[in-house]
């Protein structure tokens, strides 16, 4: 296996976890950061490769592994739990120590919030309180239908709660979620094909020991309030309306159905007078948009919104 071109370091967070962070030093000069937040049962590393493609364009990255997953630790969060209580709110409190620490190291640097599905909920999540602290947010392939699907799963988890305990895994979400999108996609050859066109990608991912597996109970019940809390406009007041906003699915992503949950967020986010946002549906793209056989394509279409985000910063820096 090649030697992987992040830095690692660990960071202890306010909320108390021990966060296993990695970071990947832009070549040259540096024009910005951009700090990662990946998605449910995967890690912090499996962004390399975006690092190594974003780095020539001038920006640092900064990647950690959520409570729960990959080789974060704290004493209230074993593999694929969040937190003994208030998960959500520690995971985005998490988010917060990151930015504190880009923000000691890089001062005069914009800081771009780049979150991918639950990623996605939880970069949104931390810029509904934070959007002064961000030079822009990337919400790519996550999900804010709440709905009447949404409103059932909190009933089965609150049922498994009573009948199982919160710690371990639930027997019904994976059902809802994972096990019914793998069913989506036709002649699958495997059950995570939903991911990714790219065998070699879907192979990678299933042979990792760090993915796939599946979340507590309680880990279910604090990503459906990340949902909840992002399909409540009311939630919107304190973020800027200015703040530049990329916003990504896949067309063929059963995840997002079929990419319809983010034009429906990006249409609340024009109703609510967000004058900045961009938003793409990838043709025949599933759910993992940089692990995808078009991942070259979408991460230079990034690296040209990310380019002119942090031009238009210093541009206006320096009037």
């Amino acid at each position: 296996m090649a030697k992987s071109v992040f830095t690692r370091e660990m960071l202890v967070s306010p909320s108390g976890a021990e966060l296993n962070l990695f970071s990947f030093s832009a070549s040259g000069g540096a024009a910005g950061v951009i700090q990662v937040n990946h998605g449910l049962a995967e890690h912090a590393a499996r962004y390399e490769r975006f690092a190594k493609f974003m780095a020539p364009h001038g920006f640092h990255i900064y990647a950690h592994d959520h409570r729960g997953h990959g080789e974060t630790t704290a004493a209230d969060a074993p593999p694929g739990v969040f937190a003994d209580k208030n998960g959500a709110a520690k995971i985005v409190a998490d988010v917060g120590a990151i930015h504190q620490l880009i923000a000691n190291r890089h001062p005069d640097l914009p800081v771009i919030c780049f979150g991918h599905s639950m990623g996605g909920l939880i970069a949104l999540n931390y810029a509904l309180a934070n959007s002064a602290r961000i030079a822009g947010l990337a919400c790519w392939n996550a999900n804010f239908s709440a709905g009447l699907l949404g409103r059932i799963a909190k009933a089965i988890l609150a049922w498994e709660q009573f009948r199982l305990g919160s710690d371990v895994p639930s027997r019904s979400l994976p059902k809802l979620t994972f096990r019914d999108w793998a069913a989506k996609i036709p002649d699958r050859k495997t059950d995570f094909d939903w991911l990714s066109r790219d065998e070699a990608e879907v192979a990678k991912y299933l042979a990792d020991p760090l993915c796939g597996w599946n979340a507590s109970v309680s880990m279910w019940q604090e990503i459906l309030k990340l949902v909840f809390a992002g399909a409540d406009d009311r939630n919107f007041g304190e973020m800027r309306r200015d703040l530049p906003v990329d916003l990504i699915g896949g067309e063929k992503d059963p995840a997002t159905d079929g990419g319809k949950a983010i034009l429906a967020l990006n249409r609340r986010l024009s109703a609510m007078g967000f004058s900045d946002v961009t938003c793409n549906i990838l043709g025949k793209t599933r759910h993992e948009s940089l692990n995808e056989i078009n991942r070259d394509e979408v991460m230079e279409r990034f690296a040209k919104w990310a380019g002119n985000l942090v031009g238009n910063f210093h541009a206006q820096a320096k009037a």
